[in-house]
């Protein structure tokens, strides 16, 4: 199997809603929402098996100093592949000459992979956020 990756957003409302509720990511209960940001967001980096939606990661830049990825996530039949890596070194690459890359893992779990691939947590840092959604689980 050879995974593909592109920059282009050539993915369907109907594929990222699937990706995204393959995983119980609540946004993929809003897929109308969710196709429009993804479509409006600085940068989408997917992974694709054939024409199957595999992964995915989102980033949002200033387009100069910062970069923050928001979204990364890959199908769990997929896991254990090297997807989520590969996506991780394209962004660093891509966005190499900005002076931050900035991730906000939700799950703490995740930290030690970002940690492999030279993100360091901020010492004094702290996530903030104000959730709008009347079911706050799996955000």
């Amino acid at each position: 199997m050879k995974i593909r990756y592109t920059w282009e957003k050539i993915f369907t409302q109907a594929q990222v809603e699937s990706l995204f509720l393959s995983v119980d990511w609540i946004s993929g209960r809003y897929p109308e929402r969710l196709y429009k940001a993804l479509m409006h967001s600085s940068a989408v980096l997917t992974a694709w098996d054939d024409d199957k939606l595999v992964g995915l990661a989102r980033v949002l830049d200033d387009s100069e100093m910062l970069a923050q990825i928001h979204y990364l996530l890959v199908e769990p039949s997929y896991h254990g592949q090297g997807i989520a890596s590969q996506l991780i070194e394209m962004i660093k690459e891509k966005y190499q000459d900005y002076f931050y890359i900035e991730g906000m893992p939700e799950d703490k779990a995740n930290v030690p992979f970002y940690v492999k691939h030279g993100f360091t947590v901020m010492e004094n840092g702290a996530a903030i956020q104000i959730c709008n959604l009347g079911d706050k689980s799996k955000l």
